[in-house]
């Protein structure tokens, strides 16, 4: 006959046998799996692309031009007819076809005068601003990056100022815009008989200012 003593004995023994057993189970679970945390570490590991050193990631490049180039040693063979700072019509005539015209315009040194332009608002421009005491010739000095059409425009322009820069100073005024275009800046010096008060061309623009009235005495 079954021991009722001897059967509470292997009750306890089997209990405590299935919680050891249920023990092991759970910390076999909670093992960390050594092929996860491998993949977790090379995806951490894994090295950042550096925009800076791959243009490609981002597509931008650094943008160039080609200079624009003048040449004043063509234009200089060309025989041109004197002009004086006053005949006007004259000096109109040479840049062309006059487009627009502003009677309520400022000059140089913010007197009143009338600009004359020679180019539609939407294309580079070339003025010319005349008043009492000042006359002033301006026009749109190409960047390298500028499209092709914009340079031409900016060689034509550059070339029609060479020529008037002839007819008013001779040789001389064609040297001063060669230098303009070269990046030299020309303040209050006489050429060819004519005052200048400021000639450069810089930021796509080029100007240059005589002075009409201090001409006439400078040269005498």
């Amino acid at each position: 006959m079954w021991n009722p003593n001897l059967q509470t004995l292997l009750v306890g023994t089997i209990m405590a046998v299935s919680v050891t057993l249920s023990g092991c189970d759970s910390t076999k679970e909670d093992a960390p799996n050594p092929d996860t945390e491998t993949t977790e570490q090379a995806t951490t590991n894994e090295p950042v692309q550096d925009s800076a050193n791959n243009p490609d990631l981002d597509g931008a490049t650094a943008q160039q031009g080609t200079p624009v180039r003048y040449d004043v040693a063509v234009w200089g063979t060309d025989k041109v007819e004197s002009l004086a700072v006053d005949e006007l019509d004259s000096i109109k005539s040479v840049f062309g076809e006059v487009m627009s015209t502003d009677e309520n315009s400022l000059d140089y040194a913010s007197n009143p005068a009338a600009k004359y332009r020679f180019m539609k608002t939407d294309a580079p421009y070339l003025d010319i601003i005349d008043s009492e005491k000042y006359l002033e010739l301006g026009w749109y000095y190409a960047n390298p990056t500028d499209t092709d059409k914009e340079k031409e425009l900016s060689q034509n322009h550059a070339k029609k100022a060479y020529q008037l820069s002839r007819q008013l100073m001779g040789d001389d005024g064609g040297k001063m815009v060669a230098d303009m275009l070269n990046s030299q800046i020309i303040k209050n010096r006489i050429v060819g008989g004519q005052k200048i008060e400021l000639a450069k061309c810089e930021f796509y623009s080029c100007m240059l200012v005589i002075n009409k009235a201090a001409a006439q005495t400078d040269n005498s």
